[in-house]
C-alpha cells in the first residue's frame, strides 16, 4: 500500500498534521474505484473554429503537466482533486452531480517569470494531445491559448497567489488546471470542500504492473477544508447547508447558495441562515455593484453549472429572486428594483426557450419588457437591460412584483 500524503498546496506536508487531526480521512477501496473512473474517462476539449477536439484524460494530463513542470526547475508538492467532482467521489448520491475537473497543483509562484512559466508549460503541453495528422510546426502558444482556454486567472495579491488554467468544453465540463501557492479560502459550503490527494494513485499507475483490487490498491486521503471531515461528510450525506467564517465568502457565494436549494439542501439552522442570507447578498452587491456586472456574472454561471437544464436554471433564478427580494430591505429602492428586474427577465427568458407560456393575472408592477437575443455559444436566451418604467400590463403570476 502506498502513503498518499504529502505537502499541501501551500507546501505544508499532509503528514504533519495527519496525526490526531479529523480533517483528514482515508478513502474507501469503493471511493478509489470511483476516483480512478474519473481521472481515467476520457473529456473532450473543443478547439474553436477550426481546431480539432481534444481528447484528455486527466490522469494523462496531470502527469504531462508534472513533468513537464519538473522538468524546468518547478517542483510539484502534490496534486489534489477539488470541488464538485471530488464530493461525487466521496458520495456519489448527494444530488450535486459534477461538471468540472478541478485540479489543483502545489507549487511556488514566487516571481512573475514563475507564473509565465506555468502558463507556457500548460499551453505547450497541448500540442501532446493533438490529433495525428495535425501540423503542429505553426501551433505557437498563443494559438493554442485562443484555441483551447475558456479562463485564464492570475492572482498574485499576497496573501493570495495562485493561477488557473481553464480548458473549453462545450457541454460545460470543462478541465481546470490550478496552480496555488498560498489561497485563503478554497471552498465556500462545508460539502464543497473536499479535496482528494492523488500523488498516491498517480505513482501507482506509473509503477505497478497489476491493476488494482479491494486488497491491492493505494491509500488514497481526503481533505475537508471545512475542517472536521467527517462532519462535512454527514453534510453531504444529508444534504445540509454549513459555512465558517462567511466573511470570507465572496459574490458568487449567493449563487451556489441558491443552486444548493434548488438541489435540495436545508441549511443547518434556519435562524442563522437568514442572517447568512442578508450577509451573502450584501457581498454579491459589493463584488457586482452594476447592474451590467450582475447580468455577466449570472449568465456566466446558469451557462456553466445547468447546461442541458433549463428547468434548473429557471428554479434557481427565481430562489435567487426569493433570497434577494427577502434580504436586501436596506438595499436602495431602485438599485433592489433593478436586480429583481434583472432576475425576472433572465428567468422569462428560460421558459421562452422552452417554450413555456405561464399563467398571468393584471397587476401593476415596474417593468420594462426587453427582446430576446441568442448569445454565441449560450444555448438559453437573455435579455437587455432596460431602465426600469411605471406600467401597468398583464403579468406572469409566478414572477413577484415590487
Amino acid at each position: 500500500m502506498l502513503s498518499a500524503a504529502g505537502p499541501g498546496p501551500g507546501g505544508t506536508s499532509s503528514a504533519e498534521r495527519l496525526g490526531g487531526s479529523s480533517r483528514f480521512s482515508v478513502l474507501s477501496w469503493e471511493q478509489v474505484q470511483r476516483l480512478d473512473q474519473i481521472l481515467g474517462e476520457a473529456v473532450p476539449i473543443h478547439g474553436r473554429g477550426n481546431f480539432p477536439t481534444l481528447s484528455v484524460r486527466p490522469r494523462r494530463i496531470v502527469q504531462v503537466v508534472r513533468s513537464r513542470l519538473e522538468e524546468k526547475g518547478i517542483a510539484v508538492h502534490n496534486v489534489r482533486l477539488n470541488g464538485s467532482a471530488a464530493s461525487h467521489v466521496l458520495h456519489q448520491d448527494s444530488g450535486l452531480g459534477y461538471k468540472d475537473l478541478d485540479l489543483i497543483f502545489g507549487v511556488d509562484l514566487k516571481s512573475e517569470d514563475v507564473f509565465q512559466l506555468v502558463k507556457d508549460v500548460v499551453l505547450d503541453c497541448l500540442l501532446d494531445f493533438l490529433p495525428e495528422g495535425v501540423n503542429k510546426d505553426k501551433m505557437t502558444p498563443m494559438t493554442l491559448k485562443e484555441a483551447y482556454v475558456q479562463k485564464l486567472v492570475k492572482v498574485c495579491n499576497d496573501p493570495d497567489r495562485w493561477s488557473l488554467i481553464s480548458l473549453s468544453n462545450n457541454s460545460g465540463k470543462n478541465v481546470e488546471l490550478k496552480f496555488v501557492d498560498s489561497l485563503r479560502r478554497q471552498f465556500e459550503f462545508s460539502v464543497d470542500s473536499f479535496q482528494i490527494i492523488l500523488n498516491s494513485l498517480l505513482l501507482f499507475s506509473e509503477c505497478s504492473e497489476n491493476p488494482m483490487s479491494e486488497n491491492f490498491h493505494p491509500t488514497v486521503t481526503g481533505e475537508s477544508m471545512y475542517g472536521d471531515f467527517e462532519e462535512a461528510m454527514d453534510h453531504l450525506r444529508n444534504r445540509i447547508i454549513a459555512i465558517r467564517n462567511p466573511e470570507e465568502i465572496r459574490g458568487g457565494g449567493l449563487l451556489k447558495y441558491c443552486n444548493l436549494l434548488v438541489r435540495g439542501f436545508k441549511p443547518k439552522s434556519e435562524v442563522d441562515m437568514k442572517a447568512l442570507q442578508r450577509y451573502m447578498c450584501s457581498r454579491f452587491f459589493i463584488d457586482f455593484p452594476d447592474i451590467g456586472e450582475q447580468q455577466r456574472k449570472l449568465e456566466s454561471y446558469l451557462q456553466s453549472h445547468f447546461v442541458g437544464m433549463e428547468s434548473k436554471r429557471y428554479d434557481c433564478l427565481m430562489t435567487l429572486h426569493r433570497v434577494v427580494n427577502e434580504s436586501t430591505v436596506c438595499l436602495m429602492g431602485q438599485e433592489r428594483r433593478q436586480t429583481l428586474n434583472l432576475i425576472a427577465m433572465l428567468a422569462v427568458g428560460v421558459l421562452a426557450n422552452q417554450n413555456i407560456i405561464p399563467t398571468v393575472t393584471n397587476v401593476t408592477c415596474y417593468y420594462q419588457p426587453a427582446p430576446y437575443v441568442s448569445e454565441i455559444n449560450v444555448n438559453y436566451y437573455v435579455t437587455h437591460v432596460q431602465p426600469l418604467l411605471p406600467c401597468s400590463r398583464s403579468y406572469p403570476t409566478w414572477l413577484p412584483c415590487n
